[in-house]
């Protein structure tokens, strides 16, 4: 079947109209549930079910999800598969899911039907396709497999014992079920069924077989100081070699009875995930292969920051290396690494360390989602690595070295061909003391910003005893008045150019002479020579490590939020402040002034500060906000009306505090030069934020942060401009380089952080119970690609289900102009009084085809829908 049409024709076409038409009859014979089919379209991708009508209007309005010419969802076989797959796959076809994960999984193994065996590899012998560790073990574990999907559970069913455990084991992982309860139920369901039924009995036979679709990961003992690893040439020693401690938890010898090492408990074991199989699946599997080649097919390349690949970085990389770009399935990663509490209680000091690497080929709405999340590394606690994260780093960077210098074997399941694939790391993602640890770069003190590096801004506060960063005049145009301006700012005149930040080179040359794992270089901000150093590209890259906005944004919330409410110990506005002004000699009308009364000190006013009746109207406003179901949570729950707080607050209220909240609640509570400063400070982080920018949105926001700062620096006292207020400056850089913040913030993974912890069910070994539950999930997220009729990670109906509230407002014969966007109401009647609208005599059909006709023929909205 010809389907050109669906990318290149426009969508008003006859042809484009004609394809839709054939599509849907093709998919209501094929996939039709209850006269509902997926909507394919660039919103639902394949999530929803919906029926003809608004499946028809989805695809012309929005048209078909990029890179979706393969129906698959729709009764359609991928064209990879033989004569024998390539049956028409219909809802509820059990046998034929199985099969196709099987070939997904084992490509080079000869399967009946398949088009592909050993024998017929590209090259013969040792050079034969080994997608995993052992071509042996690869063929026991299809033939059990295999064996497991010809078997029916009890004769005359539906589903396999394959396909019966796959179902079940998925639903426990996706419900969160414990082990306890799934081998209960296993034991309910031996009597339910009939005799002689090939149902395991309990949990652990069900992960035996389970086992076989995932992918393992390897424990590596380490020293229990982080010193080194027994790993590698060293893997047999017994003592670590540089502090001398012990491998084991006893210092006890071999006994008499012969209870050598390999019986014994090792103190610190890291957790290993090899990142070559898993780069291998997302190749071998026909669901994700084409979506990895994304960014070369499939981009539209129109000049605007959508995808870190129209980035600078991305590009810059492509010019220096152009045998690694040739080739568009060589893959791009990024690092992201954060500690976390597994225990939820902040009683018991312990700090994990995940290492997770996120594909960056992908397009941009699969990109930060959590089945895309590669954990790599669990790094034991009880205490954060620090600068010993190197130690723990080295299987990692072994294995990228091995990737960008040699590649792995691996099989393209769109185009059914063997290929080397490789892959380099762009840059990492972390909070500014994770920056620190995995860039060697002290983030405190008088160089604590890495960009500014040694030609910094800060200032010693000796009153306030710390760093403030201003010189913020650098940034201005060179001519700027406020250069000059003495006493509005700290003092001096600004005559300097912004700082260059330093590359890769000059970075690696200022460390020449130290070695890879040694601590503390003295006398420098270097605390160590970061081990991404070994990467043969890394000295090249234009953003190594990518400042994190999501803490940044908190951060300069929390200053504000504080500074303005005067509350105690989060205020930047105090007498030390103050006594800094006073020696600095600036800003004489905020010095403290002698009561004539009582001869005690006192702080005048100054303009940002709120008054109680200013305060009291400030968190009422909060405190009415009521924002929709899943935009952000409820903001009131942190405002304190009777001491005049907001306590409480994470990331993400902060977040919508600034981009929202704040420029509303500002207005009539502060003078207008104060309030309007902070409004464009809250315009400047949603700008930034947005999905899409160009460059000439950059060089808007550069000019215009730069005097933002600079106006802050003449009304807030110096104590106020912490580094992470000062790091904004650095914000737009970071963007035109990288790419959205999007792709680059901590949010995502913070939200995965949060479900590794949720796997803690064992407390005396956390790293274990994660490890085995990112398991589960590794084998849930391959498997649910391939379950159909049934609810999966990736079909997981959305909160608000429209289908079932539409269905709701055609029943009771009213229309209503809105709906709530929390949990919806039963068809039930309710007491509530429902405000009714008379029906329009219009058909619903010529009212889309009005509808229809607006869109396309309105010249108002021709921007929109280009």
């Amino acid at each position: 079947m010809d389907k050109s049409w669906m990318y290149s024709t426009r969508r008003s076409s006859t042809q484009y109209v004609n394809g839709v038409e054939s599509f849907l009859d093709f998919a209501f014979d094929k996939s039709s549930n209850g006269g509902m089919i997926l909507c394919p379209c660039m919103q639902c991708h394949n999530r929803f079910h919906f029926m003809r009508g608004e499946v028809y209007d989805h695809l012309i309005c929005w048209g078909f999800q990029r890179g979706y010419s393969n129906w698959t969802s729709h009764g359609e076989t991928r064209e990879a598969s033989s004569s024998s797959t390539a049956s028409n796959h219909e809802k509820g076809d059990y046998q034929h899911d199985m099969n196709e994960l099987l070939h997904d999984l084992f490509p080079t193994t000869p399967m009946e039907g398949s088009n592909l065996d050993i024998g017929e590899s590209e090259v013969e012998g040792e050079d034969n396709l080994n997608t995993q560790p052992s071509m042996q073990s690869n063929q026991n574990n299809f033939d059990d497999l295999l064996k497991d999907a010809e078997q029916k559970v009890y004769a005359n069913a539906k589903h396999s014992k394959l396909s019966c455990l796959v179902y079940l084991y998925h639903i426990k992982c996706l419900n969160g079920w414990s082990n306890k309860s799934f081998s209960m139920l296993l034991e309910f369901l031996q009597d339910l069924l009939p005799e002689g039924n090939l149902l395991p009995k309990k949990n652990h036979e069900v992960k035996k077989i389970m086992a076989k679709l995932g992918l393992g990961y390897e424990k590596i003992d380490a020293c229990p100081n982080g010193c080194m690893l027994f790993w590698n040439d060293k893997v047999k020693e017994e003592i670590c070699s540089v502090c001398g401690a012990s491998r084991w938890k006893t210092m006890e010898d071999i006994s008499e009875h012969g209870v050598g090492p390999q019986k014994k408990k090792a103190t610190n074991i890291l957790r290993w995930f090899p990142l070559k199989p898993r780069l291998q699946r997302l190749f071998m599997s026909s669901k994700t292969s084409n979506l990895m080649k994304w960014h070369h097919f499939e981009r539209v390349r129109d000049g605007k920051l959508r995808h870190p690949a129209d980035a600078l970085a991305w590009k810059d990389f492509d010019k220096k290396y152009p045998e690694f770009s040739n080739d568009p399935r060589n893959v791009r990663l990024a690092l992201a690494s954060d500690g976390f509490n597994p225990y939820r209680t902040m009683n018991v000091a312990y700090s994990i360390w995940p290492v997770f690497v996120i594909p960056y080929n992908l397009p941009p709405w699969y990109v930060m989602k959590q089945p895309n999340f590669i954990l790599s590394l669990i790094i034991p606690g009880p205490k954060g690595p620090g600068n010993k994260i190197d130690v723990y780093m080295q299987p990692l960077i072994k294995e990228l070295e091995d990737l960008w210098d040699v590649g792995v074997k691996t099989f393209d399941a769109s185009v059914n061909e063997n290929f080397y694939l490789k892959a380099a790391v762009l840059s990492t993602i972390s909070d500014f003391p994770g920056y620190a640890n995995l860039s060697g770069w002290s983030t405190k003190g008088e160089y604590a910003c890495p960009l500014c590096a040694f030609d910094k801004s800060s200032r010693w506060l000796d009153h306030g005893k710390k760093w403030c960063y201003m010189g913020h005049r650098r940034w201005l145009h060179t001519n700027h008045c406020s250069r000059k301006d003495t006493r509005s700012f700290d003092g001096y005149e600004e005559l300097r150019d912004p700082p260059n930040p330093p590359s890769g080179v000059v970075s690696l040359n200022q460390l020449e002479h130290v070695d890879f794992l040694v601590d503390n270089v003295e006398k420098s901000p270097w605390k160590r020579k970061s081990i991404f150093f070994k990467l043969p590209y890394w000295k090249n890259l234009l953003v190594r490590h990518n400042l994190d906005v999501m803490h940044i944004e908190k951060n300069v919330c929390d200053n504000i939020v504080g500074t303005l409410l005067g509350q105690a110990g989060k205020s930047k506005d105090n007498m030390k402040a103050r006594l800094d002004l006073k020696k600095w000699g600036i800003r004489e009308e905020l010095h403290p002034k002698n009561n004539p009364r009582n001869n005690n000190m006192y702080l005048p006013k100054a303009c940002y500060e709120m008054t109680r009746d200013e305060k009291d109207l400030f968190l009422r406003t909060l405190k009415s906000i009521k924002p929709p179901d899943e935009y952000s949570s409820s903001i009131s729950h942190c405002v304190q009306l009777k001491d005049r707080k907001l306590m409480g607050m994470k990331s993400y209220d902060c977040h919508m505090l600034m981009q929202e909240y704040l420029p509303i609640t500002l207005r009539g509570t502060l003078p207008d030069h104060v309030s309007r400063i902070l409004i464009d400070l809250c315009d400047f982080f949603k700008r930034i934020c947005l999905k899409d920018l160009t460059e000439d949105d950059l060089k808007f926001l550069e000019s215009r942060i730069a005097i933002t700062l600079c106006k802050m620096e003449q009304i807030f006292p110096p104590s106020f401009f912490t580094v992470m207020v000062h790091l904004v400056i650095h914000l737009v850089r970071e963007v035109r380089l990288g790419g959205p913040v999007t792709f680059r913030w901590m949010y995502s993974i913070e939200r995965d952080l949060s479900t590794l912890k949720s796997y803690v069910n064992n407390k005396a070994f956390p790293e274990g119970s994660i490890a085995e539950g990112y398991m589960a999930r590794e084998s849930l997220t391959f498997c649910s690609r391939y379950l159909s009729g049934v609810e999966t990670l990736f079909s997981r109906p959305i909160r608000n289900d429209d289908v079932d509230i539409q269905n709701e407002i055609e029943e009771s014969n009213f229309l209503r102009p809105g709906r709530p966007l929390g949990k919806h109401e039963n068809s039930q009647p309710s007491n509530r009084k429902r405000k009714r609208f008379p029906k329009s005599d219009i058909d619903e059909r010529s009212l889309k085809q009005a509808h229809r006709y607006v869109l396309f023929n309105v010249n108002s909205i021709t921007p929109f829908r280009e």
